[in-house]
């Protein structure tokens, strides 16, 4: 029998390069969620320094269209991984066990969530869940994707995506190191071409872009020069994501969504992530099967630049707390790089002193949010 139904996903792989271009270990689940408080999360009991990785799953969102009213089963498994948040409410989330900060790092199962009966109404007008009207979570419908329902105790919940994020430690495909020039070399790690990439900086109003494009094996990039808008660089991504299969909404969609995470202070290196490599690590099966899938994924991969733990330093200096605020959840690596690296013996202890009052926040940050 002829399906009718098409399946799209986008999302973003998460992580922080370390002074040899590697991903790095980190705690992507500290800080304030940036949520609304109907999607489901697990219960994260026990944690002192938050659940460590490499890599955080941000955000993926799987739209259905179909022209007939059809239910459908999906799943997902997540390698080396767990998930983490996510709605509507899924059939089954593992591993169910007791999770701790060292988890990951130790053998367990794949992650995977599994919705076993959502129903696709293209004809229904939908009732979707709204708190708190300027979360970016909302941005992501603002697509023709056809609306969803699950049935759960407390009554259906309905959207026009399925949406579920997670931590890993999978290795990620690409690598990103500082040259003594100052220039980034990028090197693919993986087996299939990385399709395009994009070098990233803001320092406070000043934004700069390069675009590298594909990636086969290594390339060098110079630093961006800080005289471009966020606007055309939301216009060139669009259109990368696109290419990649993305219709025009949802491109726009996930670029809205992330417009304030993605550009914010710092540098960061973009790329599209081969859709092999993320059916490797997360494989999808959607059943009945669609006529046609589509999974684009944008990788972020955080650069400390001398220019990034020079701010960080003199925030230290002036205890201006706001700016050690917008490096957040990445403050402990760019920390313990800056340890690495440093000789004079004061600015060590420094430094020491403010991983051990970052621990100690979120230690308390955790234990609030049990």
């Amino acid at each position: 029998m002829y399906s009718s139904l098409t399946a799209h996903e986008w999302g973003t792989f998460t992580s922080i390069a370390g002074r040899e271009g590697g991903a790095v270990e980190w705690s992507p689940l500290t800080g304030s969620t940036d949520l609304p408080g109907f999607v489901e999360h697990f219960r994260n009991a026990g944690f002192k320094r938050g659940l460590r990785g490499t890599v955080r799953m941000e955000t993926p969102v799987i739209y259905l269209y179909d022209s007939r009213e059809e239910t459908v089963s999906v799943k997902v498994a997540f390698s080396k991984g767990l998930i983490t948040e996510w709605y509507p409410r899924a059939s089954r989330v593992e591993p169910a066990a007791n999770i701790f900060d060292g988890t990951l790092y130790q053998q367990h199962p794949d992650g995977s969530i599994a919705w076993d009966s959502v129903t696709l109404s293209p004809m229904v007008r939908a009732e979707f869940p709204l708190e708190d009207r300027d979360n970016h979570y909302y941005a992501a419908r603002m697509t023709s994707s056809t609306p969803l329902r699950v049935k759960t105790p407390a009554g259906a919940q309905q959207e026009k995506f399925l949406f579920y994020r997670g931590v890993s430690t999978f290795s990620v495909p690409i690598s990103a190191k500082l040259t003594t020039a100052g220039k980034l070399l990028v090197e693919n790690l993986s087996e299939e071409e990385i399709p395009n990439t994009i070098l990233f900086e803001r320092r406070g109003e000043k934004v700069g872009y390069r675009i590298g494009g594909a990636v086969q094996k290594e390339v060098i990039l110079d630093a961006p020069e800080l005289t471009g808008t966020i606007n055309d660089l939301g216009r060139d991504l669009e259109g990368m994501l696109v290419t990649q299969g993305l219709y025009q909404d949802e491109a726009h969609a996930m670029v809205e969504t992330w417009r304030g995470s993605w550009f914010e202070e710092g540098s960061r290196l973009l790329y599209i992530v081969p859709p092999a490599f993320v059916d490797g690590v997360l494989p999808l099966t959607i059943n009945p099967a669609p006529a046609q899938t589509v999974r684009v994924f944008v990788g972020r991969l955080e650069i400390v630049t001398p220019a990034t733990e020079r701010a960080v330093e003199r925030a230290l200096m002036t205890h201006d707390s706001e700016t050690l605020k917008i490096y957040g959840r990445f403050l402990e690596p760019i920390l313990e790089g800056m340890i690495q690296k440093e000789s004079n013996p004061a600015s060590v202890e420094r430094f020491h002193q403010a991983l051990n009052s970052y621990y100690s926040s979120e230690i308390a940050q955790n234990r609030r949010r049990d």
